[in-house]
């Protein structure tokens, strides 16, 4: 949408600059585009006169002429045939760009003799197509702005013009008068109040209009004309065809330009048919399909059945809303003229325009909706300025349909407003913003005007009063905290372990992975899922089918891709929640872990192996402390079958308290994966790690012992298919407060031991805290050690 700020001010009383104007206009939700000013490239030329020219010494058209200029007299050399002494001229200095020419001038030397600037003319200047001479100003003193002169006598020459953004829903700033409303309210000015004007219809038009019954609903709700008789077209004044080209727009002839005056200065489309070349009357109704029609563009159209068309009793002769016909369109030789002004329905506007591919002034205003309401007024208003520029005599309106009604009213709740703007806006200032929108107030509702299709709810009330507020003043507060001092922590226990979880997984080696919570069938079969319980409804692909189990088949999946793009040593983990069913509380929190590979790249002192179930265990207990879990825990047998029968282990606090499990993969679950291993892995349930009794932020005493550590070793010799762990449990349960550490040391079998056995060595690590040991005191506790053993492994000391 464009408009100049002259033709702004014929609806707005105002004293702001352009830059005021367009900061507002964006403020206010109306982007403004782009700004042309032709002032800002005039701003350095000044007035200067002529009192002494001389024919050139060496060049017959070119003339020496010495200028009075505000910085003194200056020679000019200039080749016009209107260079003469006594002319008040429009000086360009030397470092002055000329528009005109594209160059920056230059102090110069034309055939010998130096010039200093240049009188320009008006194609230099772009101020219009004479160049066969300089200006000759009427009036003006010697140092004076050119601008400023053409302010004063030629504004048209220097209006600049302002482009503006129109979101859909803001139709009435299609118009310019809309725009000066929206200004006024703001405060940039006042708004003019609107001629209305009524002529008195002098006789019966002899075109009627009707609108078929199917096409009244959704097709056009009015249809009003007159015919106007004895017109003389031709050009329209030089005011208005300044004010089309500025916009853009090519001057036609008076009665077309009257037409688009309208368009862009109320929002308000009309056509004009030529009158005597309409045979009979004129009929709005739906094409049957088929028929076709050459538009005012000159292209020919055919139209499918169902879009609205305006015909007379011979043919089609408009497209409804949208384009004209190239047959009845008014000529230099039009005499009598049929003026239009309709109400059409706005879907139906798009899809013809769409469907034949019609991009008008007309489509685009009547598709957004226009002001229902003005429609007759239009039509008052248009026949004036028809009679006024171009003569003629009226007749009576004849009007087919009938205007809609577009009364609605909504609840201006002034509190709520305040509210949901952040804003103390006095109600009185809200009723006054809305008044000046147009808004009728009537107690506390508000009635919506008829140009304001977009309004349709109490949210939009706000939004109108916060428009005008400008939420540029909208101060930021801090919220209010709901109690006094340090506010309490905003994670939740867990999210801080899960945090943690990350952070110390990370800091491991680990690479996070985030995969899709679901996963295919066969996959989730593997560990344990793949019921109809966690099956998606609608997956949307057969390899998404089912919720997953564990964390593990994603991990697995990655482990597969990086390795067949190479990359066969990996260390990966993710945070996630698994699922055993459908309901919302059939989910469960897991950290998993997976190592795939080696452990290192290959190198000369040969330290690279294979990863191993201890690698897993010494990550998993690692993240296990960091999230708070305690540090005496067992290691039970009875993983889940994805896990290898005889190298993995359960974390617990006891047989039914699982932390977790570790170890290496079953080789089937990798086959079927498509993973080359070995690979081991852990996954952990931080839910089921106890919360620490404590849940203030000091730490407990620090504890250190200054009392002496003893170590003592033992081998038992047991059978083989006794496990290391047994022999720890019960070693470590001779003495819980006393014995600090047990660890396996040495595992031997052969030699003389027998045939099915084999012998355990332990380090038993003794810690007192009240007084040193004595010997006796630790050959007490060693018994203890040799009893309980015995008793759990059936095994022996070795001698």
């Amino acid at each position: 949408m464009k408009f100049t700020l002259s033709w702004l001010k014929d609806h707005l009383d105002t004293t702001a600059s352009v830059d005021e104007i367009a900061e507002t206009l964006t403020d206010l939700g109306l982007e403004v585009e782009g700004i042309e000013n032709p002032a800002q490239a005039l701003a350095k030329f000044t007035i200067a006169k002529v009192t002494h020219a001389e024919q050139h010494p060496d060049a017959d058209r070119l003339r020496v002429c010495t200028v009075a200029t505000d910085e003194g007299d200056k020679q000019i050399v200039c080749g016009a045939p209107n260079a003469r002494e006594g002319i008040t001229v429009v000086l360009c200095k030397p470092g002055d760009y000329v528009p005109g020419l594209d160059i920056t001038l230059s102090v110069g030397k034309i055939r010998g003799v130096e010039s200093h600037g240049m009188m320009a003319s008006m194609k230099e200047l772009q101020l219009g197509d004479d160049h066969d001479g300089i200006i000759e100003l009427p009036s003006g003193e010697v140092g004076d702005s050119f601008v400023d002169w053409l302010g004063a006598n030629m504004p048209e020459k220097v209006d600049p013009v302002i482009e503006i953004a129109i979101t859909p829903n803001r139709q009435d700033a299609l118009g310019v008068h809309g725009i000066a409303r929206d200004l006024a309210a703001r405060g940039l000015g006042t708004l003019k109040p609107l001629k209305v004007e009524a002529v008195e219809g002098s006789f019966d038009s002899p075109i009627t209009v009707t609108i078929d019954e199917d096409t009244r609903k959704d097709g056009c709700e009015v249809f009003a004309g007159r015919l106007i008789k004895g017109v003389k077209n031709g050009p329209s004044p030089e005011w208005l065809q300044q004010r089309l080209t500025a916009i853009g727009l090519r001057p036609i002839s008076a009665l077309v330009d009257i037409t688009n005056f309208f368009t862009f200065d109320r929002n308000r489309p009309l056509h004009v048919f030529d009158a005597d070349k309409v045979k009979g009357n004129l009929r709005v109704h739906r094409a049957a399909g088929g028929e076709t029609l050459v538009g005012l563009d000159e292209k020919e159209y055919t139209f499918s059945a169902g879009q609205v068309v305006i015909s007379d009793d011979a043919a089609i002769e408009s497209i409804g809303g949208i384009m004209g016909g190239l047959t009845t369109g008014c000529t230099d030789e039009t005499v009598n003229v049929f003026l239009e002004a309709a109400v059409w329905d706005h879907v139906q506007i798009a899809h013809t325009g769409r469907a034949l591919k019609i991009n008008s002034d007309a489509r685009y205003r009547n598709e957004r909706g226009i002001d229902p309401e003005y429609n007759m007024q239009a039509m008052e208003d248009a026949t004036q300025m028809i009679l006024d520029l171009c003569g003629g005599e009226a007749s009576k309106v004849v009007v087919a349909g009938q205007v809609p009604d577009t009364t609605r009213s909504y609840t201006l709740d002034a509190k709520r407003v305040e509210s949901l703007v952040g804003m103390e806006i006095p109600e009185a200032v809200q009723r006054q913003t809305l008044t000046a929108l147009g808004f009728r107030m009537e107690g506390d509702q508000a009635f919506v005007p008829s140009w304001r299709p977009d309004v349709k709810g109490e949210a939009d009330l706000v939004e109108e009063v916060a428009r005008i507020a400008s939420l540029t003043k909208l101060q930021s507060q801090p919220l209010p905290r709901p109690q006094a001092g340090v506010p309490k922590p905003i994670l939740s226990p867990m999210q801080k372990r899960e945090r943690t979880a990350r952070r110390t997984t990370a800091a491991l080696g680990y690479n996070e992975c985030v995969t899709y919570s679901f996963i295919d069938q066969a996959a989730a079969e593997l560990f344990g899922g793949g019921a109809d319980v966690t099956r998606v409804a609608n997956p949307i692909s057969s390899e998404m089918s089912h919720m997953r189990p564990s964390l593990l088949p994603g991990l697995l999946q990655a482990a597969s891709r990086n390795q067949a793009r190479g990359y066969n040593d990996l260390a990966l983990f993710e945070v996630g929640h698994a699922f055993h069913g459908g309901e919302p509380e059939e989910q469960n929190l897991q950290i998993a872990g997976l190592l795939v590979g080696r452990s290192g790249p290959k190198d000369v002192h040969g330290a690279m192996r294979a990863v191993d179930l201890f690698d897993a265990k010494a990550d998993a207990e690692a993240v296990l402390s960091a999230i708070g879990a305690p540090a005496k825990v067992q290691i039970l047998r009875g993983g889940e079958g994805w896990w290898h029968p005889g190298r993995h282990g359960r974390i617990c606090l006891g047989p039914k308290k699982v932390l977790g499990v570790f170890g290496e993969l079953h080789p089937k679950v990798l086959d079927a994966m498509d993973v080359k291993g070995p690979a081991v892995g852990f996954v952990l349930y931080p839910e089921q790690v106890p919360m620490p009794r404590k849940t203030n932020a000091t730490r407990s005493a620090l504890a250190l012992n200054d009392l002496q550590a003893v170590e003592r070793d033992f081998a038992f010799v047991v059978d083989t298919s006794v496990e290391a762990l047994t022999l720890i449990n019960a070693a470590a349960g001779a003495d819980k407060a006393l014995i600090e550490e047990v660890r396996v040391f040495d595992e031997f079998i052969g030699g003389n031991l027998g045939e099915g056995k084999k012998s355990l060595a332990i380090t038993v690590r003794l810690q007192p805290t009240d007084k040193t040991l004595k010997e006796k005191d630790i050959e007490t506790v060693a018994a203890k050690i040799v009893e309980k053993v015995t008793k759990a492994t059936g095994g022996e000391l070795r001698g």
